[in-house]
């Protein structure tokens, strides 16, 4: 089955990093995880599972520091609700700005069904700009500001940053095999003239 390309953009963009749990740090660029979240805004069915091959970094990768203010509760519907002023908490953030990706995935097929009639609906709605909810850059406040699907990624006149860096150990996504025992999945990211290649989920190179 052929792969598919996305080129998104946005104004900000947080990819938190899980071992910083006061702070929100952002890794140096989009994990393969929140890249599917992207594919998965535009298009999902219980039938196929997105899979990301590919991460382009086409801007260079730039930070700011930002304070925000966050509650350190969740309403519930058995309680009253939350008084805001009692909970707030203000946090510091160091997050990406600027950010210009194009990312490429395949699905693979959970069921027998014919990945052509799913390959087409996802073609169709990528292209009128339709998804089931906003695509966003790590946080949800953090909205793509653009995004499109790119039908012949030769023909770009935007090739990726020429800077070639070890990004380390990055979140590849969460294994959701075991229900009762979600674990998150790692991988050794290398950015190579502005290209991530992502391993596949089954392989070696990705730690569970």
């Amino acid at each position: 089955m052929k792969g598919f390309c996305l080129e998104v953009s946005g104004d900000y963009a947080c990819f938190t990093r899980p071992e910083m749990k006061v702070e929100r740090v952002s890794y140096d660029v989009i994990t393969p995880s929140a890249a599917r979240g992207i594919f998965t805004a535009i298009f999902w069915k219980p039938a196929i599972r997105w899979r990301i091959t590919k991460i382009e970094v086409l801007s260079p990768i730039r930070w700011t520091s930002v304070r925000r203010n966050e509650v350190s509760a969740v309403a519930s519907p058995r309680s009253d609700g939350i008084f805001v002023e009692d909970v707030r908490q203000q946090r510091a953030g160091l997050i990406l700005r600027d950010v210009r990706y194009r990312l490429w995935a395949e699905f693979d097929m959970v069921s027998s069904e014919d990945p052509a009639k799913y390959a087409a609906m996802f073609d169709r709605r990528a292209t009128n700009g339709q998804h089931f909810m906003h695509p966003y850059l790590g946080c949800r406040e953090f909205s793509c500001r653009e995004i499109h699907l790119v039908k012949n990624p030769e023909q770009e006149s935007v090739k990726p940053i020429f800077e070639t860096r070890d990004l380390g150990f990055m979140l590849y996504d969460m294994d959701y095999s075991d229900a009762k025992d979600i674990k998150p999945m790692f991988y050794r990211a290398k950015m190579v003239d502005g290209v991530i290649v992502v391993p596949h989920p089954e392989s070696e190179e990705v730690f569970k």
